[in-house]
C-alpha cells in the first residue's frame, strides 16, 4: 500500500477500501493490544474503528477512517513508533485530521463500544 493512497480520490477506490477493510479487521486488535498502554488516543483510535465496521457509517466516511487505521497498523510511519514518546505521533495526527474531517459521524455508539471494549481486560479479538 503506498503512501498516497491515503488521501483524495484514490482513498476511495472500491478495491482500495477492501484491501484495508481486511487490513483493519485482521490487523487491529492485535496492534492495539501491543501498544495501548503507550499511545493517549486510544478511545479515538477504538471508536474510529467500531465507526468503520458500522455499515450505516457512509463510504467516504468509512474510506477517509480506514486511511488512518491502516496508517496505524502498517509498518511504516513518519516517525518510528519504536522511538519513546513521539513514536506515535504521527499515527495521532493522521487520526485527529480523520477524524476531524468526519466528526459527525462518531456517533456516540461508537464511543460506548470503544469504551466497553477497552474496559475489557481480554479487548477483544475481532469486531
Amino acid at each position: 500500500m503506498q503512501k498516497d493512497s491515503f488521501t483524495g480520490e484514490a482513498a476511495q477506490d472500491p478495491r482500495l477500501v477492501g484491501e484495508r477493510m481486511r487490513l483493519v479487521a485482521e490487523e487491529f486488535w492485535p496492534r492495539l493490544r501491543k501498544v495501548a498502554a503507550r499511545i493517549p488516543f486510544t478511545q479515538d483510535l477504538v471508536a474510529a474503528y467500531y465507526c468503520v465496521m458500522d455499515p450505516e457509517t457512509p463510504m467516504r466516511v468509512r474510506a477517509i477512517l480506514l486511511g488512518a487505521l491502516a496508517y496505524f497498523i502498517m509498518p511504516f510511519d513518519a516517525v518510528p513508533d519504536f522511538l519513546a514518546v513521539v513514536g506515535f505521533a504521527d499515527d495521532g495526527a493522521v487520526l485527529m485530521a480523520a477524524l476531524s474531517a468526519v466528526a459527525a459521524h462518531i456517533k456516540p455508539v461508537h464511543r460506548r463500544a470503544a469504551a466497553e471494549a477497552l474496559s475489557d481486560p481480554d479487548m477483544p479479538v475481532a469486531g
